[in-house]
């Protein structure tokens, strides 16, 4: 028989196969050899006591052979002679998990991708780090596997309404990704590793007849009768279809800007922002796990969550990275954005993550735009240009080559220059700045607040550093949480309201909030297109 069974583990037990098939046996009260195997269902860490447990749910194999996890089977079908064809602006996770689907419902899929495959990527990536030098259609936010190719490769997420979270994990598996992201409660891949199961992705979507278009910015829509027929490329080229899914991502401002001027209806949608926090990664082990816990070598790289509610507005961690490494996540020249990834064993010598604070549209209104007497306050771009503005003058402060400001915390929250900086995993570098001359007052204040709250939630132990400390850094700015824009689509049919045969979808609609979010939102734009 099989039974599911959970244990709760220290962490060096929890590596012990034969200790875990003991136990399997004694919480069932059986002989040892009466277990054949098991395979994991779930792994949690509970770090909330003194001595650090792991949950294991398993499902054991009692008086019978051992059977190795069943694997989901997919059915991508060949789609050259198809007759329906869909065009997908965005080779994202949204446009790329919508072709994967559009493959087995047997409708040829057209991949429209401003930006480079993976391998010529890496080299603008390179220059961009290197030498503060941009490629505008080919850095972190564009190209093959959009934002997510280098990320950090998380694929938690709560949106368990959107879609079947495990079909999208099954697929990452199938073209590759290790089975630890089935059980993973955190599931993640790594940087170095999303690249090789990306490309993998657009070989089949390739082999099966369906169509994949690197560096072919669309600059406009082909619209006949409330009907887009096409889509116009920089290069002049224009391409047809039946359906477009638009899965742009929450960087593409020129397509926003596109569609307010074709007078396609958008709206202004808020967003958080604020700066990239560093410590090092021992310190937030320490913290975490205790300093010289004997456990410690068998436990991953510690995280952390942090939320606070600051005068109505949430402060809240964000995309944090173990073990990782703080990048140039801008789009455009002068304009200075940071983000964080981390490699799949995590193991960089700095913890990394968003701290950000909500910010709502009255925000922008009554506080950022007092000074700009003839902006219309009513235009869908009001957040974008918000956004706009701080990353450019993030830019300027930190003096250009997108070197970015950075204040040690304590100094930040105290108003204190940092005379010196602490080693920071941003390559391009960060210069001594004060952060206020970059963030607005409101945004500025709720951070100062909030830190020093999250002082009592990570406090200092064993005469070690808390999480507030100067020991960590400040880099600013972390702009891109989310689309600054939300495109409107019917609630059930999923087009847009005036254009029946254009389909918004994934992070730049404003309908996802992550890799496995935006590829069931494309997923899910795929099977309404289907079945249509």
């Amino acid at each position: 028989m099989q039974q599911k069974i959970t244990l709760r583990l220290l962490p060096s037990e929890a590596e012990n196969e034969p200790f875990i098939l003991y136990q399997i046996a004694r919480v069932l009260g059986r002989k040892p050899t009466s277990v054949s195997g098991y395979y994991l269902l779930k792994k949690s860490i509970d770090a909330r006591g003194k001595m650090v447990r792991i949950n294991l749910t398993v499902n054991a194999f009692i008086d019978e052979p051992f059977q190795q996890r069943p694997s989901q089977k997919f059915d991508f079908k060949e789609v050259t002679h198809s007759e329906k064809k869909v065009v997908i602006i965005g080779g994202g996770p949204a446009g790329i998990f919508a072709a994967l689907q559009l493959l087995e419902k047997g409708i040829k899929p057209i991949i429209v991708e401003r930006g480079k495959e993976v391998r010529a990527r890496r080299r603008d990536l390179a220059v961009l780090n290197k030498e503060g030098i941009i490629n505008p259609e080919s850095n972190y936010c564009f190209g093959e596997g959009g934002a997510g190719t280098y990320s950090d490769g998380k694929l938690y997420t709560r949106s368990t309404k959107r879609g079947d979270i495990n079909r999208i994990l099954n697929l990452f598996v199938h073209f590759g990704a290790g089975e630890n992201i089935l059980y993973d409660t955190h599931p993640h891949i790594g940087t170095n590793k999303l690249p090789a199961i990306i490309t993998e992705m657009r070989k089949r979507i390739l082999d099966c007849g369906g169509e994949f278009h690197f560096q072919k910015k669309v600059i406009d829509f082909v619209i006949e009768k409330d009907e887009i027929k096409g889509v116009r490329t920089a290069d002049g080229d224009i391409l047809n279809g039946d359906s477009f899914i638009l899965a742009t991502g929450h960087s593409a401002r020129d397509i926003f800007v596109l569609l307010d001027k074709k007078k396609i209806e958008i709206t202004a949608k808020p967003f958080a922002l604020g700066v990239r926090i560093e410590h090092p990664q021992e310190l937030i082990d320490s913290i975490q796990y205790g300093k010289d816990n004997p456990q410690q070598p068998f436990l991953p790289p510690a995280s952390y969550s942090l939320v606070e509610q600051v005068e109505g507005r949430g402060v809240f961690s964000f995309c944090m990275c173990p073990g990782g490494i703080i990048a140039p996540a801008s789009t455009n020249e002068n304009e200075l954005v940071v983000n964080g990834w981390s490699p799949s064993k995590r193991n960089n010598p700095f913890a990394n993550s968003g701290m950000v604070v909500q910010l709502e549209i009255e925000d922008v209104k009554n506080l950022f735009f007092k000074h700009k007497k003839n902006f219309d306050f009513s235009s869908p771009l009001l957040m974008m240009e918000f956004q706009r503005e701080i990353e450019q003058k993030a830019f300027a402060i930190g003096g250009g080559k997108f070197v970015a400001p950075a204040q040690r915390m304590v100094d930040f929250t105290e108003d204190k220059f940092s005379s010196s900086l602490p080693k920071c995993s941003y390559l391009p570098g960060i210069e001594s700045a004060y952060l206020k001359e970059v963030l607005p007052d409101f945004i500025n204040h709720r951070l100062k607040t909030a830190l020093r709250l999250f002082a009592k939630k990570m406090p200092a132990k064993n005469k070690q550093h808390g999480y507030f400390t100067n020991e960590a850094v400040l880099v600013a700015t972390e702009s891109r949480t989310s689309s600054p824009i939300r495109i409107p689509r019917d609630e059930n049919l999923l087009h847009h309201p005036q254009i029946k045969n254009l389909f918004p979808c994934g992070e730049g609609a404003g309908y996802a909030g992550g890799i496995v979010s935006a590829a069931m939102d494309g997923e899910r734009v795929a099977l309404v297109i289907a079945n249509s």
